[in-house]
């Protein structure tokens, strides 16, 4: 039997290996972490090859991908996992593991008195009573119903929308299962969804134009908005298709639709790579072929030109409803006086005229007029230690109550405000997921991990 090497070789290829990893990372478009109004702009402009390691380093990224191609076929009754693949037997030693639901996306139904919310952490979709406010000193709410199971397709729902007339909930997933599921109004329990969707790969916020009956998802890697009807099952292709290097879109997450003026509005966190469809196609990348061959889907990683990865600050672009192709926006809101850190989800008063916007690393939520274009500063932020904000990555808004409810995926918790709330203001109610004093862990789809040894310290990139 071959001799184990020195425990300081083995965590010498995992630093290294991660570092590679970090760096493809980057090059697809994910988000840097940095402040509001400091930023940078990078292009890859010269590639050198690695020094002699001796055969220390392990390339893992593409042993991994074989490695999940395999695993999914074994489940599929397929072929059995690879050489590249060694399989510890019994349970881990120890775990780091947040039991408690992470809050990712949530929707208010005033009609029926309900607050819906996704858990991207246990993969659920869990409802309350709106009144429902987690007393003081308890564990958690209770949910009214809760949606979870091998049948409901429910893994990382990033996304949710309400449908205000018939109750039925679409929430796009992120990762993994790429499929968008909707459920009728008070369903409950491991039950399939009414009505699936295959969507591309990274799918994030998701908005609705009743008026034309269309559906508006964005699509994180690839820098795209795909169009398709409200209804859309199965492998229906989109009807419409906004990408490309002019339209402003850089690693998109919410949506938000203004009905009055025709336009959409999108927050970007800024990271993007090129694609171009002459490229030769790359393999072993996420979403590779899964809906190629239809009509306005996004090029995904496969098409994307090496080194044309860049990094640039945070902004919402307004576009019009008819966008597509590579269509300029109308409008960008960006710059240090905006406060954008990691906007994330984004809702549309189309009464008020603003729009909200829950800043991530903020944490606040801003609120922007309808028209504001360029380096503004919103008209009101709410912020502070009585907010009880914790990275907040979704905010709706209750026209009916008046009220603005946001999902706080660092807190635990649910809070909602009046919906002209400002400053340091404390919530009307709260609903929380888990004990007040539970630390919330922020593992959320780890592509990564590494040892920093003079720390000792696991660092994990989300």
């Amino acid at each position: 039997m071959a001799e184990s090497p020195p425990v300081r070789y083995v965590w010498r290829r995992a630093l290294v290996t991660s570092a590679v990893a970090a760096g493809l990372l980057l090059s697809t478009g994910h988000p840097p972490n940095y402040a509001a109004g400091a930023f940078v702009n990078g292009r890859l402009v010269k590639m050198e090859a690695l020094p002699d390691f001796e055969s220390e380093i392990c390339m893992v990224p593409s042993a991994v991908q074989r490695a999940e191609r395999a695993a999914w076929q074994q489940r599929s009754g397929g072929l059995p996992l690879g050489p590249e693949t060694q399989v510890f037997a019994g349970d881990p030693g120890r775990k780091i593991q947040d039991k408690y639901p992470a809050f990712a996306a949530i929707g208010v139904d005033p009609q029926r008195n309900e607050v819906i919310v996704t858990d991207e952490n246990l993969f659920q979709v869990l409802v309350y009573d709106r009144l429902e406010n987690t007393p003081a000193g308890a564990d958690a709410s209770k949910p009214k119903r809760v949606l979870a199971g091998d049948k409901t397709l429910i893994e990382f729902q990033s996304g949710l929308y309400v449908d205000q007339a018939t109750g039925d909930l679409f929430a796009p997933n992120n990762d993994t299962v790429d499929t968008l599921v909707v459920f009728a109004q008070g369903s409950d329990g491991d039950v399939p969804p009414k009505r699936a969707l295959h969507t591309p790969h990274g799918t994030f916020g998701i908005a609705v134009d009743e008026k034309r009956n269309e559906m508006f998802l964005t699509t994180q890697h690839d820098s795209t908005v795909v169009v398709f009807r409200k209804n859309a099952e199965k492998d229906e292709a989109p009807i419409r298709l906004l990408q490309g290097d002019d339209t402003g879109l850089a690693d998109p997450h919410g949506i938000a639709i203004d009905p009055r003026d025709e336009v959409f509005f999108v927050a970007n966190y800024g990271s993007r790579g090129l694609r171009r469809a002459d490229q030769p196609i790359r393999t072993g990348v996420p979403g590779l072929g899964k809906g190629r061959e239809k009509a306005n889907w996004p090029l995904g990683r496969e098409y994307a030109i090496p080194g044309s990865g860049s990094h640039a600050e945070p902004s919402i672009t307004i576009h019009a409803l008819a966008a597509k192709g590579n269509d300029r926006p109308l409008g960008v809101i960006k710059g240090p006086k905006t406060q954008l850190n990691w906007p994330t989800g984004i809702a549309f008063d189309p009464e008020r005229r603003e729009l909200f916007v829950a800043n991530d690393m903020g944490p606040s939520i801003l609120v922007f007029d309808a028209n504001a274009r360029g380096d503004v500063a919103p008209k009101r932020v709410l912020k502070g230690k009585k907010t009880k904000l914790a990275n907040p990555t979704s905010v709706t808004l209750d026209f009916k109550n008046g009220e603005l409810w946001v999902a706080n995926f660092g807190g635990h918790s649910a809070t909602a405000y009046p919906i002209t709330a400002e400053g340091d203001t404390a919530p009307l109610r709260t609903i929380r997921s888990a004990p007040e004093s539970a630390p919330s862990l922020m593992i959320g789809n780890p592509g990564a991990l590494t040892y920093d040894s003079k720390r000792q310290e696991l660092l994990v990139p989300n």
